[in-house]
């Protein structure tokens, strides 16, 4: 087996992509946080040190080869081609003005690697350019306006690409705010002597910067779950038009077998799938149960036509439980009375990420979900998340898992 591919939700995770919070934190302000995607201005420097030690406990007690998103793009950047590759698709004249274009892109092609995917990311106020051509800029929009937009959203590196079994898709995401982290993952991928040679495939969503309408996907959706199954969120941020692109797209190439889109109310609470169901185990999911009970499951499969697409009768539990050919499907809820599980719900309590099947990582906060989780036989690994969690996301969402081995069913 070549060693890319998600080939389960559960099974052994050997290789995957974070980001460790820096430049782009220290950016959010009560003004521009809601902007940004934030529902809070998030402490940095304590951010990091949680991240650490949840980047720690993947690498020391099990040997995950655990990627940065920083270093990655260091090396990329440091190849002449994957610094063009990005620089063509941010320093342009509809993202930084028609001046922008021409004198801020020769400033930045001379930049050493390690500024330069500083700005990339963190991002470049009108401060910080070069005084020969800010002067006039910071006359007109002020010193601390972005010429360039920070990316505090590129700690959840599950939403910008997502693998699917033997391949991965370059996702346009919802929101203006994410887009041009989906252009860093791409160069990566492309460029980064890790990536550049592999034997996988892209699904869809290249080339990224083309406009695909209404046909949006986020990776937080998306879990290929074994059997040749891929469920599917759509809620507030991945639409029907992506998700019947994607299915097709794995049926034509003979990678699925049935996708099955989580049809959920365009709500906050279900911004993406995982934040109310994730897998913990072979046959263990945890669930906010509020909105897994309003979510219409529709099955998507091959045909001689494109797609055959039946609307499920079963209720979503049911439905996966089925597909996987279970004679039971484990539940834990999150939370207990219902301002408990609300709560923990909103602080990442289903959004646990599993490192081998029945072994998950979350945050410490989640004290009711977690005493659940283990007396239904999962180890639960806590690490502190005071400061990650104002994101909204927890270890399934900062992880991007590279390579990820199958499970018996």
């Amino acid at each position: 087996m070549s060693e890319f591919g998600v080939y389960s939700e559960v099974g052994d995770l050997k290789k995957v992509i974070v980001h460790r919070p820096g430049l782009e934190m220290r950016r959010l302000t009560p003004t521009n946080a809601r902007d940004l995607l934030f529902e809070d201005v998030i402490w940095a420097r304590k951010a990091r040190k949680e991240h650490d030690a949840f980047v720690e406990l993947m690498r020391s007690d099990f040997d995950i080869d655990v990627m940065h998103v920083h270093s990655l793009l260091e090396d990329v950047v440091s190849d002449p081609q994957g610094r063009a590759y990005i620089l063509d698709r941010k320093i342009v004249p509809n993202e930084v003005g028609i001046l922008g274009a021409g004198e801020l892109r020769a400033w930045m092609d001379e930049l050493d690697a390690k500024t330069l995917v500083r700005h990339l990311i963190g991002g470049l106020t009108v401060g910080e350019m070069p005084k020969e051509f800010g002067v006039s800029a910071s006359k007109a929009w002020g010193k601390n306006e972005f010429a360039i937009p920070p990316l505090p959203n590129q700690l959840f590196t599950r939403d910008s690409s997502c693998w699917i079994y033997g391949g991965v898709t370059l996702n346009p995401m919802f929101w203006p705010a994410r887009r041009k982290e989906t252009v860093h993952l791409a160069a990566i991928y492309k460029y980064h002597p890790k990536f550049k040679d592999g034997d996988f495939k892209v699904w869809w969503g290249d080339p990224v910067e083309e406009n695909r309408g209404n046909a949006m996907l986020e990776g937080g959706d998306v879990m290929p779950i074994g059997r040749g199954i891929v469920l599917i969120g759509m809620g507030e941020r991945t639409t029907y038009q992506a998700v019947g692109q994607v299915a097709k797209n794995l049926f034509d190439a003979g990678a699925a077998e049935r996708v099955i889109a989580a049809k959920m109310p365009v709500d906050r609470a279900s911004m993406h799938l995982d934040t109310v169901f994730t897998f913990c185990d072979i046959d263990l999911v945890t669930v906010y149960q509020p909105v897994i009970d309003s979510i219409q499951a529709i099955s998507y499969y091959p045909s001689e036509s494109g797609l055959a697409v039946v609307v499920e009768e079963k209720g979503w539990l049911d439905v996966v439980e089925e597909a996987l050919g279970l004679s039971e499907l484990r539940v834990v809820q999150t939370g207990g009375d219902a301002f408990e599980q609300a709560r923990e719900q909103w602080d990442d309590g289903n959004n646990v990420v599993a490192l081998k099947p029945g072994i998950v990582v979350a945050y410490d906060r989640n004290e009711w979900t977690n005493a659940k989780l283990r007396e239904a036989g999962v180890t639960v690994l806590e690490f502190e998340g005071s400061e990650l969690g104002r994101g909204r996301g927890g270890g399934h969402c900062m992880t991007c898992p590279v390579w990820r081995e199958p499970v018996d069913h």
